[in-house]
């Protein structure tokens, strides 16, 4: 029963059986039962009522965030922020392998679920408790580059999901460079290896890159950067400015 759940829970804790519950963002099924995927906080969505669906259970990093003033019921509301990467979230990432058909990046941050309906500043909506101007000042330093790449969650960016129009003149070296910081919408969750991303929207794409030079550069059109020192273009597939 819901009264036994526990409120908070930890990764691999049994939550209850599949025959009564549906595993939720942050859990898994595994032998029938729905484990916790994530630390966290317990929510539970009952089912409608004269419903044959079963409650929901799933776990966020913080706390629930009512959507009206007069919401009670664990139904409505939600989330405000869930740290793992969905179908849909938006993601800010780091590039860290460009090949002729795909390039590797880094998930950095998930950020705040709405920012896939609405333009958002990538300074703001964070996920979970973290400091985005940080992150991403550390990131786009490439001394700051190493092995903790490999703890991040990591994703591809297939050639086709660049860009929505001429896929076949892509060239994925003219797209990305390591080191960039591309923002993406995650498109699938792929394999227990990597998620797959895509920048195919004019909102979507590089959002800080440094020149050859080292210098981090600034936008002048969806397809080039420029340094402002030495005043050298560079292509990129860039994200629209906000």
């Amino acid at each position: 029963m819901t009264s036994s759940l526990p409120s908070l829970a930890i990764p691999g804790q049994r939550l209850g059986s599949v025959t009564t519950f549906t595993a939720g963002p942050g859990t898994h099924v595994h032998h029938s039962h729905v484990y916790a995927s994530i630390a966290g906080p317990v929510f539970v969505d009952p089912a409608q009522p004269k419903s044959q669906a079963k409650s929901t259970i799933s776990i966020s990093r913080t706390a629930r965030v009512k959507t009206t003033p007069s919401a009670t019921a664990a139904s409505k509301s939600k989330p405000k922020y869930n740290t793992l990467p969905g179908v849909d979230s938006v993601v800010l990432a780091r590039v860290t392998r460009v090949q002729k058909r795909q390039a590797t990046v880094s998930i950095l941050v998930v950020l705040d679920e709405s920012a896939s309906s609405k333009a958002l500043n990538p300074l703001q909506s964070a996920s979970d408790n973290d400091n985005i101007e940080s992150i991403l000042s550390s990131a786009a330093n490439p001394e700051n580059h190493s092995s903790s790449d490999e703890l991040r969650f990591q994703a591809l960016i297939r050639k086709e999901d660049v860009r929505a129009v001429e896929k076949d003149r892509v060239v994925m070296d003219e797209m990305f460079r390591v080191g960039d910081i591309v923002r993406g919408t995650v498109i699938s969750l792929g394999d227990q290896s990597f998620y797959y991303l895509t920048t195919a929207r004019n909102d979507l794409g590089v959002v800080m890159a440094r020149s050859e030079a080292g210098n981090m550069m600034f936008p002048v059109s969806w397809k080039e950067m420029r340094d402002p020192v030495t005043g050298a273009a560079e292509q990129r597939k860039v994200a629209r400015p906000f």
